[in-house]
């Protein structure tokens, strides 16, 4: 979780592409820049530029803020279907090159915790994070917040990641479906996402649940 850190001002020497997730992703955190720095060293170790299209695959393991600054740089976007998400609740992401057929996973370093950079940062984080934080408190929390950032930005990514190549199997590209009219609420869903009941199609909104927690 981010805080409500500014994005106003900030340093010209931070990379172009860095401050263009920033007002992306609407502030400065940690967690942007961790991703950023995952997201530049799967591009340099798979010789690939920006996705125009689904020429890169991105598969997400946390819905955390570092997935916005990949989606910036890499090109890998929901939209388009190149930026996948499963839910394991790791800072892991498996960067696919769909030309040549590499594949990376980049796992953040369990050697590497954020809170080293200022260990001192935890109770005024908290006062910010439960609403209870002054002006002048916020203010200095920015301020170190953004020191930080600049850390993770600066230091090798060795230190922040660690970098495995592995054979991915590459995901199809997505697909354009057919929309059919829910029988129930009459809206136009894909036809990869209705369900069969009583022979009416229904939306899955529509439609009742049922599960043996298989």
């Amino acid at each position: 979780m981010c805080s409500t850190e500014g994005s106003d001002n900030m340093p010209a020497d931070r990379p172009v592409r860095f401050t263009e997730a920033v007002r992306f992703h609407g502030h400065i955190c940690p967690g942007l820049a961790l991703g950023y720095r995952a997201a530049e060293a799967a591009l340099e170790r798979l010789h690939s530029g920006r996705a125009e299209d689904e020429e890169l695959v991105t598969i997400a393991e946390t819905d955390a803020c570092g997935v916005d600054a990949i989606q910036v740089l890499t090109g890998c976007t929901v939209g388009k279907g190149n930026l996948l998400f499963r839910d394991h609740g790791k800072h892991a992401f498996t960067f696919i090159n769909r030309r040549t057929g590499e594949a990376i996973r980049v796992v953040g370093n369990p050697s590497f915790d954020t809170g080293s950079l200022d260990p001192d940062l935890a109770p005024l984080r908290a006062r910010v994070m439960q609403g209870r934080a002054s002006e002048e408190e916020l203010a200095e929390y920015r301020r170190r917040t953004e020191r930080i950032v600049d850390a993770i930005l600066d230091l090798p990514a060795g230190i922040l990641f660690s970098v495995q190549e592995l054979d991915a199997e590459i995901p199809e590209r997505a697909r354009i479906f057919r929309s059919v009219p829910c029988s129930r609420c009459g809206e136009l869903t894909a036809e990869s996402r209705i369900r069969v009941e009583d022979g009416n199609f229904v939306c899955y909104a529509c439609s009742g649940e049922y599960s043996r927690r298989w």
